[in-house]
């Protein structure tokens, strides 16, 4: 899932920005904010970069915190 950031203008007339949506692709993300916001404006529409340490837990940092682990631990 990738999340998209919206500024949309609701029907009412208030501007909501950075307004995030995860979907698997625009089309998605658009479709979400208008069951939400019916009838809204859709102003902008941006895909959101995440680094790779908000996506989650990789294995290669896994594996790094067991070795870390492993050295701070005096010899039995």
């Amino acid at each position: 899932m990738v999340k998209f950031g919206f500024k949309i203008r609701t029907r009412g007339g208030m501007v909501v920005d950075n307004l995030q949506i995860a979907a698997r692709d625009r089309a998605e993300a658009e479709r979400k904010v208008g069951q939400i916001y019916h009838r809204c404006e859709i102003m902008d529409c941006s895909e959101v970069r995440q680094s790779v340490k908000e996506e989650g837990f990789d294995l290669e940092s896994a594996i790094n915190l067991i070795a870390k682990e492993n050295e701070s631990e005096p010899p039995a």
